[in-house]
C-alpha cells in the first residue's frame, strides 16, 4: 500500500509518496512561477498555477516511484496558509490570491478590531486580527476592488483549492481554517459572531473536516491531469505548519518544534485551546481531533539568508557547484558566536510574534569596519535564532511545558545553524531521521484515511525516529543569553527611528 502527500509551498509544489512503513517511495518537486509585489507589502500568486504544478510534480514521483495512479491508497494535502483563492459561479479564480505574508491589510484589521473589540475578537477566535489572516484579505477585496468581490461566489485557502480541481469537492480542515480568522478554535466549527461581524456570507465557505477525514475522491479531470486513478480518496489534510509538526511527531504536549523555512515557526501541541491574552501567539487547532497547537511565527526567518543570498551573492570566486547556503554557512563558522558584537533583526516583511506589527523594519546593529561578510551572516542566523525564541519566552509565560525541541526546515540541514540554535534556545534541539516537512505530514494524514494506521498518534509512533541530538554548549549559551537580552532592546530602538 502507498499514499500520498502533496505540499502546496509558496516556492513550489512538491508531492511525496510512502510505503506502509513510512519509507519514502518517490518525491518530487515543481517550482511555482515567483509571487508578485506590485506594492511594498504585497504578495500574490497565481492558483491556477499551483494546479498546474501538483499535476507536475505528482506525476513525476509516481514515475519516481515505478508506481501507476492505481497504485495510491489516499492522498492528503497541505500547504501554505492564510492565503485568499476567490473563485466564481463558474468556478473560475477571480483575481491572483493574495498570500500569507501579503500585509497590505493593516486598515482592514484596524477596522475589524475597532468595531469587534480586541478581547472579543480572541475571545471568538482564539487570534487577534492580522494582515496575514484569510478574512482581512476577503476584506481588503471588498473595499478596494468591489467589481471583482460581487463575482465572488466561494472562497478558500491554497491547498484547498488544488484539492478542489483535483476533487470538485469544496472542503477545508479545521487546523488551516484556524488562520482565516472566521473559526471559532476552541469549538472547531465557522463563528457565527464573526461572519455576522464581517458581513461575509457562510455559504461563500467550504465544508469544515478533521485533518484525516476522507473529504472526496479523485475525479475524472483530476485523474487526467495527475495520473492517480479516479474515485482514489482524498483527506483534508492540513496547513503546512499542523502537517509539518505531524511529519516530526510534534503531537502530544510537550513536544515543540522550531522550523525555519521562508518564515520561522515554533510551535507546541497542547490538549486544550491555550491563549495568549495579548494575542501575541497564534492559537490553532491542530491536525488531530481533539488537540490544538500554540505557535509564534517570524515572517522573515529563511527569507532574510535568502535575502542576503541574492543580494550580495555566495562569495567570490565560489564553487558553483556546491549548495549556495553551505558556502554562506562556512563564511559563518568562521566567525565567533555572537558576531562580534553584531545584531540583525529579521523584520524584512514586518514582524508577527511578538511585537504584531507590519510595518517592523529590519537591520543590523553594532556595525563596525572590523565585521566581515561572515559575520554579517552569522548575526543572520543568530538573529533568527534569537526570533524563535521570543516564541519560547512566551511559552514560559503561559506555562506550556518545553520537553523537547525538533528543528525543521533549513535551520535543521545546516550543522552550524543547529548549533546556534542550541546554544541560543539553552536547551538540546534534536533532528528526526525524515526530515521532509509538511509533504510527509499530509502523507502520514493520507495514510490514517487510508487505514495504513488507526490514528495520528499510531503513525507518528510508527515512523517519526529521532537522528540527532545537538547539546548547547554551556559557556557559548551563557554568552548567548547575553546577546539575547541586548537583541530584545533591537525593536522598540528600530520602531523609535522610524
Amino acid at each position: 500500500m502507498h499514499v500520498l502527500g502533496v505540499d502546496v509551498g509558496t516556492g513550489g509544489t512538491r508531492a511525496l509518496i510512502l510505503d506502509e512503513k513510512g519509507g519514502i517511495a518517490g518525491a518530487a518537486t515543481e517550482e511555482h512561477e515567483p509571487f508578485a509585489s506590485p506594492e511594498i507589502g504585497w504578495a500574490e500568486q497565481r492558483p491556477e498555477d499551483w494546479w498546474r504544478a501538483c499535476g507536475a510534480a505528482v506525476g513525476k514521483a509516481l514515475a519516481d516511484a515505478g508506481l501507476d495512479g492505481g497504485d495510491i491508497a489516499c492522498v492528503g494535502f497541505s500547504g501554505q496558509m492564510h492565503g485568499a483563492v476567490m473563485l466564481d459561479d463558474a468556478d473560475a479564480v477571480v483575481r491572483p490570491a493574495l498570500i500569507w505574508c501579503d500585509v497590505r491589510t493593516e486598515k482592514q484589521c484596524r477596522d475589524l478590531t475597532e468595531k469587534v473589540g480586541a478581547q472579543r475578537l480572541i475571545q471568538l477566535t482564539c487570534n487577534p486580527a492580522l494582515p496575514n489572516f484569510t478574512l482581512t484579505k476577503l476584506l481588503w477585496v471588498r473595499e478596494h476592488e468591489p467589481e471583482n468581490w460581487r463575482r465572488v461566489r466561494s472562497v478558500m485557502l491554497p491547498k484547498d483549492y488544488v484539492r478542489f480541481r483535483m476533487t470538485g469537492e469544496r472542503a477545508i480542515d479545521v487546523a488551516d481554517a484556524s488562520g482565516t480568522l472566521l473559526l471559532d478554535v476552541a469549538r472547531r466549527a465557522w463563528s457565527g459572531g464573526m461572519l455576522d461581524a464581517s458581513g461575509i456570507d457562510a455559504a461563500l465557505l467550504p465544508a469544515l473536516y478533521e485533518s484525516p477525514e476522507v473529504c472526496g475522491r479523485v475525479s475524472e479531470a483530476g485523474a487526467k491531469e495527475t495520473g492517480l486513478k479516479a474515485g482514489t480518496p482524498v483527506v483534508a489534510g492540513a496547513g503546512d505548519q499542523a502537517a509539518g509538526a505531524t511529519g516530526m511527531g510534534i503531537v502530544a504536549p510537550g513536544a515543540v518544534s522550531a522550523t525555519i523555512g521562508t518564515s520561522g515557526v515554533v510551535f507546541a501541541a497542547t490538549d486544550r485551546p491555550a491563549l495568549d491574552a495579548q494575542g501575541r501567539l497564534h492559537t490553532f487547532c491542530h491536525a488531530l481531533p481533539g488537540r490544538w497547537h500554540v505557535m509564534g511565527v517570524t515572517q522573515a526567518a529563511g527569507l532574510s539568508l535568502r535575502w542576503f543570498r541574492d543580494q550580495f551573492g555566495t562569495g567570490g570566486g565560489a564553487d558553483a557547484s556546491r549548495d549556495p547556503y553551505d558556502l554562506l554557512a562556512g563564511e559563518a563558522a568562521a566567525t565567533p558566536p555572537g558576531a562580534d558584537g553584531l545584531l540583525w533583526a529579521p523584520y524584512l516583511m514586518g514582524e508577527r510574534t511578538p511585537h504584531l506589527d507590519p510595518n517592523a523594519r529590519g537591520a543590523w546593529v553594532g556595525l563596525t569596519a572590523s565585521h566581515t561578510r561572515g559575520h554579517l551572516i552569522r548575526a543572520i542566523l543568530e538573529g533568527i535564532a534569537f526570533s524563535l525564541k521570543d516564541t519560547l519566552t512566551l511559552f514560559a509565560e503561559m506555562g506550556l511545558p518545553v520537553t523537547s525541541i525538533r528543528l525543521g526546515g533549513g535551520g535543521a540541514r545546516s550543522a552550524l545553524w543547529r548549533q546556534i540554535q542550541a546554544d541560543v534556545y539553552g536547551q538540546e534541539v534534536e533532528t528526526v531521521a525524515t526530515e521532509e516537512g509538511a509533504g510527509y505530514g499530509a502523507a502520514l494524514l493520507a495514510g490514517v484515511g487510508a487505514r495504513l494506521w488507526r490514528s495520528v498518534d499510531e503513525a507518528c509512533g510508527a515512523v517519526v525516529r529521532t537522528k540527532e541530538r545537538i547539546a548547547p554548549r554551556l559557556e557559548v549559551a551563557e554568552r548567548m543569553q547575553g546577546r539575547y537580552a541586548a537583541y530584545r532592546r533591537l525593536y522598540p530602538a528600530i520602531k523609535s527611528v522610524g
